[in-house]
């Protein structure tokens, strides 16, 4: 199997992987210690898909791993033989489609009760392709941003090893129930609409971003540099 991906998750996930005895066959990430729990050839690749063939040669068993993952996949790689690319997201799809740093935000400030991590597919899309599970977990009135995406980050992790037996068995399937769901895009466009929401009760806890601010430099940038705002009738 191969890793796509970058920072802690990624390693935990490879680490895991290897330790329950799964061949790690090459692992794509900036930093080469992600490789080194598990003695695997590591590639840095600002652009994966460019690589699409020695991905597809380097897999002995088809599948490519997506955590914690900023690159979107793209032809060649989407057709590439024999490969099934499998992301772990950070919320809930399709309602937190996007970035993880943004929809925690919006979830807040929407005030859903749930949040979580949703292994599917890739496809074509952002975040569209078939959900084969979710780990769900309650939010509360008074959580705050740090405290959400830290349980989610927990629960990428926890949904990567639940599922890794399934998906190695080949019986990792699409589940319907998630089709129901409402789809919403969050991305670095939706910070535009930030300073709606500067008057919103719940704004402070879903603003507060606590050790994730170095994470997640943009959110940070539009929090501390409001959007100005634009001529009548925009």
């Amino acid at each position: 199997m191969i890793f796509v991906g970058e920072g802690a998750l990624l390693r935990r996930a490879v680490a895991h992987a290897a330790a329950r005895g799964h061949a790690v066959d090459l692992v794509c990430s900036a930093d080469p210690l992600d490789a080194a729990a598990a003695g695997a050839p590591h590639l840095a690749a600002a652009d994966v898909n460019a690589h699409a063939d020695s991905l597809a040669r380097a897999c002995t068993d088809g599948i490519v791993w997506s955590l914690n993952n900023r690159q979107i996949f793209r032809e060649p790689l989407l057709r590439a033989d024999g490969l099934r690319i499998l992301n772990i997201h950070n919320g809930l799809l399709p309602r937190h489609r996007g970035l993880p740093s943004v929809a925690v935000l919006f979830a807040l400030l929407h005030g859903d009760t749930e949040y979580g991590a949703t292994l599917h597919e890739v496809d074509a899309g952002i975040d569209t392709g078939p959900v084969l599970a979710e780990h769900r977990f309650p939010v509360g009135p008074q959580d705050r941003y740090h405290q959400v995406m830290l349980r989610g980050i927990r629960a990428c992790q926890a949904l990567f090893e639940q599922t890794l037996p399934a998906v190695t068995a080949g019986t990792a399937h699409p589940v319907g129930a998630a089709a129901a769901e409402p789809s919403a895009y969050y991305g670095l466009r939706a910070l535009d609409r930030l300073d709606t929401y500067r008057d919103h009760p719940a704004y402070p806890r879903a603003t507060d971003l606590g050790p994730f601010a170095a994470h997640a430099p943009e959110l940070a940038r539009a929090l501390n540099h409001p959007t100005p705002p634009g001529p009548p009738g925009r």
